[in-house]
């Protein structure tokens, strides 16, 4: 384990990624998945805010790197001074409240311009990073107390990677883990606390078609719209006017620690 590269590696795995759906990481894909991620995500209940809990305080301020549809920054801005979210996608921000106490900016993480605040967060981000030491150095550049990096250790729960599986045999190549993000938070010096959550997950639609764009996206290469529909119709389940992918159990770590100076 000491020999490996934790940065290269993580950068090949990335790479590979890229080659099956390299969309994901493009604000356009998630202009058009906002509706969709907003309805999933809302409810959703994981530890991540209990974790936080004993680090805010009415006086902190905090950034919330990709913010998403303010799933975060929104129940945050009721406990801060001021909470920064920034986000790329256009579509997201819409689904963002708007608050006296939040700043939304349009912008991705390595573009952002902000002030330093006590606290940062990065939910569910890094998958896609391509170059991850800048990212994480930004990160604990702009923290003044503490610094908090979520990410999957389970596989991606999405229909995709399960109509994948059903049509291929395969899933095709992995995102970036959590256990990765720990390795190579020490090969860089960083020595993060870790917690654990474990949390059930789905993902909603308001029809099929909004589905099939979805699943497309992430798909890759070798799609088959028919075969790709039925399976899709297989795994999808009527809830109060929508359509429901159940995820299972997802586990996540959460590495979080004072920045160096």
């Amino acid at each position: 384990m000491q020999d490996i590269d934790w940065e290269a590696r993580w950068k090949q795995v990335v790479a590979d990624r890229a080659t099956l759906a390299s969309g994901h990481a493009n604000s356009d894909y998630w202009d058009r998945r906002a509706p969709s991620f907003a309805r999933s995500t809302g409810a959703r209940v994981d530890d991540f805010l209990r974790i936080l809990e004993p680090f805010l305080s009415p006086r902190k301020t905090l950034i919330d790197v990709g913010a998403g549809a303010g799933r975060f920054a929104t129940p945050l801005a009721q406990r801060l001074e001021w909470v920064t979210a920034v986000e790329p996608s256009e579509g997201m921000r819409s689904h963002i409240p708007v608050r006296d106490n939040v700043t939304i900016v349009a912008s991705t993480w390595e573009d952002a311009e902000v002030a330093p605040a006590d606290l940062v967060i990065c939910s569910h981000v890094m998958y896609g990073v391509a170059d991850p030491v800048p990212f994480l150095d930004k990160l604990q550049g702009a923290a003044r107390d503490r610094v908090f990096v979520v990410m999957r250790e389970s596989d991606l729960p999405h229909p995709a990677t399960e109509v994948r599986r059903r049509l291929l045999g395969e899933m095709g190549p992995r995102l970036p883990r959590f256990s990765e993000l720990f390795m190579l938070l020490l090969q860089m010096g960083i020595r993060p606390d870790v917690d654990f959550m474990a949390y059930p997950t789905n993902t909603r639609y308001a029809d099929l078609e909004e589905a099939l764009v979805d699943v497309r996206a992430l798909y890759g290469q070798r799609w088959d719209e028919k075969a790709g529909k039925a399976a899709l119709e297989e795994l999808l389940r009527p809830d109060d006017g929508e359509l429901v992918f159940d995820g299972g159990v997802v586990r996540s770590g959460v590495a979080h620690w004072t920045p160096r100076r």
